[in-house]
């Protein structure tokens, strides 16, 4: 697979890069934000995946993220410092698919990296002609993966996508934690479970709807249909 590297730290993204090629990674070195957009263009230009540190010195990182989801639907994993909820919404909402914070684990990052990959695939091998999810006034679109709330189009990311779809299939019905994480991130892992918690309040805080989904304490989430 294609690595984008937008990292400017030389020695940093030398040791990174090693690691990845030993993975099978073909790895691009970006050091700035413009750097980074221009190796993807056109249309991504085959990448894989981007790997986003936020740190850079010509751009701010988020919107460097914005402007690359503008011009390409490829995976975008950011690396940041900053822990807190709000910074990891923040850059879901501008397009990213992911997240790592520093100081990370070699193998958690590689594991979001497959894992984001087998998402993509998943995706674009399951696109087909089903039939379009009615909620109130929530529509999903299936086979375009495009979400109107009141007839106005809200842009969500791919794993924002797959988690409000599961969700919406069956309306009312209390999902587990682990049985998301299994079928939307595909994995197991126990480290994705923060993540499903971030998401969920990002596609509340998207769809203008908090009481569309429903934490149910201690077991997981469902989805409430809003009244007409």
């Amino acid at each position: 697979m294609r690595l984008l590297l937008v990292e400017d730290d030389n020695h940093v993204a030398a040791a990174l890069s090693a690691v990845l090629a030993r993975h099978g990674f073909d790895v691009t070195h970006a050091r700035s934000g413009e750097e980074a957009l221009q190796a993807l263009v056109p249309e991504g230009a085959g990448f894989g995946v981007v790997l986003l540190d936020l740190g850079l010195p010509d751009q701010d990182g988020y919107e460097v993220c914005s402007k690359i989801r503008k011009r390409t639907s490829t995976p975008v994993i950011m690396v940041t410092a900053r822990s807190d909820v709000r910074s990891r919404i923040h850059g879901l909402n501008l397009g990213a698919d992911d997240y790592v914070v520093k100081p990370y684990d070699t193998g958690e990052l590689l594991a979001r990296i497959h894992a984001v990959s087998r998402r993509t695939a998943h995706e674009d091998a399951a696109s087909g002609g089903e039939a379009a999810l009615l909620l109130g006034p929530v529509r999903i679109e299936l086979p375009t993966r495009q979400v109107t709330v009141e007839g106005s189009v809200v842009q969500l990311t791919r794993k924002e996508f797959d988690l409000l779809a599961l969700l919406a299939q069956r309306p009312g019905v209390v999902f587990r934690r682990e049985q998301i994480i299994s079928e939307v991130w595909r994995t197991s892992w126990e480290g994705t479970g923060r993540t499903l918690e971030v998401h969920v309040a990002s596609l509340r805080a998207k769809l203008r709807m908090p009481a569309l989904i429903e934490t149910v304490r201690g077991v997981g989430y469902r989805l409430v249909v809003p009244a007409a």
